[in-house]
């Protein structure tokens, strides 16, 4: 089974991507690791990040390895870049400020995406993305297009940083255009498969939301396990 959540920074895809695909002995990847270790990359090589070419040389000779998570601090997959462990860099402040306009280039998205189809693993994979459902995995057993409004997922991200409380509507702010950046890029940009199951996590705990995805999962199995009878 493969398994795609979609959705907008903040929705909770890789919190419930992670959790769900634990419990159930799935491999969880998220894709936005990749973006975020060519974006690293990018700032550490000095890399116009509005020139094509370039973006695509440090696509085509950049070393990436993801792993499960070894150690409970916080991250929820190994990311190496180079042979160096990245897993917490890759979330640094001057990485999310590039990271959409990196995930923007075709030169990008092409260079990374045999490499997330590739993630599939023979157990059952949990994919988190923003176009795993349309570009990456267009036929996935199920997809999931996880949304919230943009003010709670800026309260859970200020929450989750331990960020105060006059700092939620810049907060906010930031959620938006990165919202704009990725619904509007020509290539790929984030919406929701038109045979994706939207579900909103507004005003749901995580554990809710888990339920209902492992619900329509669940059913999805039993569907595709279901005996067949002749017409």
């Amino acid at each position: 089974m493969v398994l795609a959540i979609d959705g907008p920074a903040g929705a909770g895809k890789s919190t419930v991507a992670e959790r769900l695909a634990r419990e159930l002995g799935y491999f969880y990847f998220d894709t936005g690791v990749l973006y975020r270790a060519v974006a690293l990359r990018s700032l550490e090589t000095g890399t116009e990040l509005a020139d094509e070419a370039e973006l695509g040389r440090v696509v085509a000779s950049i070393d990436i390895q993801v792993r499960p998570a070894s150690a409970e601090d916080g991250r929820q997959l190994d990311v190496f870049l180079e042979g160096r462990d990245v897993s917490h860099e890759i979330r640094a402040p001057r990485v999310d400020a590039v990271v959409s306009q990196v995930a923007a280039s075709p030169a990008v998205r092409a260079g990374l995406i045999d490499l997330q189809r590739k993630q599939i693993q023979g157990q059952g994979t949990i994919l988190a993305g923003r176009d795993i459902g349309t570009v990456v995995c267009p036929d996935a057993d199920l997809k999931i297009y996880l949304t919230a409004s943009p003010g709670e997922r800026a309260q859970r991200r200020l929450t989750q940083a331990g960020g105060q409380p006059e700092q939620l509507a810049a907060t906010q702010h930031a959620l938006e255009e990165r919202d704009r950046l990725d619904s509007s890029r020509a290539i790929a940009p984030l919406v929701a498969a038109t045979d994706a199951i939207e579900v909103d996590s507004d005003g749901r705990s995580i554990d809710e939301v888990i339920d209902i995805v492992r619900g329509l999962l669940t059913q999805c199995i039993q569907a595709r396990t279901a005996p067949r009878s002749d017409a």
